[in-house]
């Protein structure tokens, strides 16, 4: 297979990408656009065969760049989520969508579980309180500080990230259940639907795929069914949680806290209500970001590529 039939086409800006695409590639060469505008791409989308995808969203592919890449053999996400691939519209024109599944997932989980006891000792309060030279050791009794083992947990969603959650918070010593569309075989663990899930969790943890069912999963009557004292952690994707309705929770005292590292408008808005609150848990969307996760979610992107380079069926294709 000559190398005019693996051009390469990248737009994500990050350079580690490339050179793991360039490094397994044997055959191929890699293209860039000239500018990170939609028409640059579409300019070049005829004359390439793989597309390596923008996980920023500044670069999305939608039914516009389908309608221009029928021929592509694959569009390959260098990460877990596909919301800036119109995974329909390339299917209509027959080219795969693959992801890399479950490549930051351990990474998104320890964030999660570090997020939640870091809240339920007000780790993060008690340190921005001695740094502007205070000694809490005393007020800190005020903001009922119970280990994390004592805590009942409820996953909303049971992917590849809330199963390991489930793992770390059952070493904690935590009681867990779950909610998602069907029970999981064999799982010891309880299934619950929603509500029921809701009413009886003291940590939150929200990692369900953003689609239309679950935009907006979690809103003001979602949080009203909380006990007083829960945690709401949302490493899923922001619409999927009101942070709104969040910040209004924690201000009355219906919820007791929350960390976010996912929003409804990235970089968070500076106004957000969010930003007025103590308990809350701020986080620029990089629970999956560690080194460990870029290097394996690099390493299957590109391993991806080289496999459909070498005429090989791709793996881990969505939709």
């Amino acid at each position: 297979m000559g190398i005019d039939r693996n051009r390469i086409l990248v737009l994500t800006a990050d350079p580690a990408i490339e050179r793991a695409v360039r490094d397994a590639v044997e055959v191929g060469s890699i293209v860039r656009p000239g500018a990170r505008t939609a028409s640059a791409v579409r300019a070049l989308l005829p004359e390439v065969d793989i597309v390596v995808a923008d996980w920023s969203g500044q670069l999305p592919l939608g039914a516009a760049e389908a309608a221009l890449g029928g021929h592509l053999r694959l569009i390959q996400q260098p990460g877990v989520g596909i919301a800036y691939i119109d995974v329909d519209a390339w299917s209509e024109v027959g080219v795969p969508v693959a992801n890399t599944p479950g490549g930051n997932a351990a990474s998104v989980a320890e964030w999660a579980v570090a997020a939640a006891a870091n809240l339920c000792r007000s780790i993060g309060w008690a340190d921005a309180e001695m740094r502007s030279g205070r000694w809490p050791q005393t007020s800190i009794r005020q903001r009922d500080c119970r280990d994390l083992g004592e805590r009942r947990v409820g996953l909303v969603g049971f992917g590849d990230i809330n199963r390991r959650c489930a793992a770390l918070f059952q070493a904690f010593g935590c009681e867990v259940a779950y909610t998602s569309r069907r029970p999981i075989q064999n799982s010891a663990l309880r299934h619950l639907a929603l509500d029921d899930l809701l009413a009886e969790s003291d940590v939150v943890v929200v990692a369900a795929p953003l689609t239309a069912e679950t935009r907006g999963l979690i809103g003001a009557r979602e949080l009203a069914l909380l006990p007083r004292e829960a945690l709401v952690i949302n490493v899923a994707r922001g619409p999927v949680v009101d942070e709104v309705a969040v910040a209004d929770a924690i201000r009355s005292g219906a919820v007791a806290g929350a960390a976010l590292d996912v929003f409804a408008r990235e970089p968070l808005e500076a106004d957000s209500p969010l930003f007025g609150l103590d308990n809350v848990l701020l986080s620029p969307h990089i629970a999956g970001g560690s080194s460990t996760a870029l290097a394996r979610m690099f390493e299957m992107t590109a391993d991806n590529v080289a496999r459909v380079c070498r005429g090989e069926a791709p793996l881990w294709t969505v939709g």
